[in-house]
């Protein structure tokens, strides 16, 4: 009597599977960033209109619209490089996750900057994610009590921890409601996609703003 058991795949050719689907999906979203920034430079950026208007209920949408939107190549530039470097580090750990902790950190973070920026101003840019991404990364060994993690963490706080912090002290022409926004959603991530949650070894589930003049139609 013969018994046929599911073939699988050696862990760690699973794992390198799992990072480069995540590098594929973070080069993808960075490629969509400096699509758009073309053609809305093409466009005298008139899609800077298309982000986030406080508290307008009826241009809400601008929650997920603003991170992929700047207001020019180097605010785009600024935010590009730690986009890259913070979004690396999680990409390693697989497209899913990667996915859950933008979405997390661009829907309660750009709520949060909906909510709370200033009126008459439209906010633009990534680096609420960015702060996402800063805080998920040094947060997530707390809650998945990992000290690979927590170094991890301590290296992203040693790189750009200064960086971070000086961003939230208000700037005129920076939003730093979008920053504090996004540094509070990477937190909230790095709890929901705990390992304590989630369950050890499973995935979980199925990365400045700027702002500018508001535009009046």
């Amino acid at each position: 009597m013969t018994t046929t058991v599911p073939s699988r795949r050696p862990q760690g050719s699973a794992q390198s599977s799992a990072a480069i689907q995540g590098i594929s999906l973070l080069v993808a979203i960075v490629g969509l960033m400096w699509l758009v920034e073309i053609i809305n430079s093409l466009d005298s950026y008139r899609l800077d209109s298309d982000g986030l208007y406080p508290r307008n209920i009826e241009r809400i949408w601008g929650v997920f619209t603003a991170p992929f939107l700047h207001a020019s190549y180097q605010h785009l530039i600024d935010n590009t490089i730690p986009f890259l470097f913070m979004g690396l580090i999680i990409a390693l750990s697989g497209a899913v996750r990667l996915a859950l902790v933008t979405g997390i950190v661009i829907v309660i973070g750009g709520l949060g900057t909906w909510l709370i920026a200033p009126a008459g101003a439209v906010t633009v840019g990534a680096s609420g994610v960015v702060f996402g991404y800063a805080t998920y990364l040094l947060t997530r060994g707390l809650f998945d009590h990992s000290a690979l993690e927590m170094l991890t963490g301590a290296v992203v706080g040693v790189l750009w921890g200064g960086a971070l912090l000086a961003s939230l002290v208000p700037h005129y022409g920076v939003s730093w409601q979008a920053h504090l926004c996004g540094g509070i959603a990477g937190v909230i991530a790095a709890w929901l996609l705990s390992d304590r949650r989630t369950g050890p070894g499973r995935t979980a589930g199925p990365g400045g703003g700027r702002t500018v003049p508001a535009l009046s139609k």
